[in-house]
């Protein structure tokens, strides 16, 4: 990885690459991931180096003041070499993770009727608010609403940045809500739910899809807009054959911006599938990583009343106003921090 480190420095300097903005953003989450490993790395060597000089010194036995000075020095060293390993370790368990600059963020809406509708987005309101808190990019992709209360059914954006999907895995699975609806006349308390997903999305040479796969129809779009949304058609269906994966994307008025959305997120799919089926392979290897598997269960609780999100992950509860003001720091940092412990645990 300090290797590769080294690569990506030369190649953020080629004037060839300097210019390809997309291809330097890349490049620098890819660095900025290996940067902590790496330097772990190299300071442990530099740390051997000088214990293997401080035993030397001991072995040579000939200044009695050096030997003394050397046999005080020596265990710090080896201490601080192997606190050194040690976080080195856990940085790597999470580098390929945060190379990952950008992810689609799927929500749908669970049980609970219209009221899981409006749960839903809530959910992604608070995900775009976390997003510029973080300083990254969010664009809405696939928006499917209700038309009678306006509840969200399906919402995908793209979410790009540095650690994007290191931290957002975290937030794959149930997202269960206690509170008073706003169709709910005699003021009790209904249980809805809104499952979350968060697919990495690879660059465009990390999945191959061959076109003869996939089926493409072009239709007129579906539900409430204007004249250009009802009668032309711009909506663009893909049916991946091979995995029976279907895309559908009706989200903008172009239907060549329609396409290029819906085949960045049949390849994210793709790459998703791939990804988990690798896991499977490798389960008794390697950890899974965050997601792969139990999205049906419920890893979190927004109780209303109470004001409290109750991650039941960690056992721990937190301000729910502030949650669903996106700031998520708090909870992600300590999910981060529990899954890298399992991860380290497992090697």
């Amino acid at each position: 990885m300090a290797a590769e480190r080294a690569e990506l420095d030369r190649m953020l300097c080629d004037p060839a690459v300097v210019v390809d903005h997309a291809r330097v953003r890349d490049l620098s989450i890819r660095k900025s991931a290996l940067d902590p490993v790496a330097d772990a790395f190299l300071r442990a060597e530099h740390l051997e180096t000088e214990a293997a000089g401080l035993r030397e010194v001991l072995d040579s036995g000939d200044d009695a003041e050096l030997v003394e000075m050397a046999r005080a020095e020596l265990p710090q060293v080896e201490a601080e070499r192997e606190e050194v390993l040690r976080s080195a370790v856990e940085q790597l368990v999470n580098a390929d993770d945060r190379a990952i600059g950008s992810v689609m963020l799927e929500i749908r809406a669970g049980v609970g009727g219209d009221e899981a509708g409006l749960w839903a987005n809530d959910i992604m309101s608070m995900y775009q608010r976390y997003a510029t808190l973080r300083g990254w990019k969010f664009e809405p992709v696939s928006l499917d609403y209700d038309e009678g209360m306006g509840g969200l059914r399906t919402g995908v954006a793209n979410v790009r940045g540095e650690g994007v999907w290191s931290e957002l895995a975290q937030e794959a699975g149930t997202h269960c809500v206690k509170r008073v609806p706003a169709t709910e006349a005699q003021g009790r308390v209904h249980t809805s739910t809104a499952t979350v997903a968060v697919l990495p999305e690879p660059k465009d040479v990390e999945v191959t899809i061959d076109p003869d796969d996939v089926d493409e129809h072009v239709t007129t779009a579906q539900g409430p807009g204007g004249q250009n949304v009802n009668k032309v058609a711009t909506a663009v269906h893909l049916l991946h054959r091979p995995t029976g994966l279907e895309v559908r994307m009706q989200e903008t008025k172009s239907q060549q911006q329609n396409r290029e959305k819906a085949w960045r997120l049949l390849r994210a799919r793709l790459y998703e599938l791939e990804l988990r089926k690798q896991r499977e392979r490798e389960a008794a290897e390697r950890s899974e990583q965050i997601g792969s598997a139990g999205r049906a269960e419920r890893i979190r609780t927004y109780r209303y009343k109470d004001n409290i999100a109750v991650d039941h992950r960690l056992n721990e509860s937190y301000d729910l106003s502030a949650t669903l003001r996106g700031e998520l720091a708090p909870i992600i940092s300590a999910l981060i921090d529990h899954e890298t412990a399992r991860r380290v645990a497992s090697l």
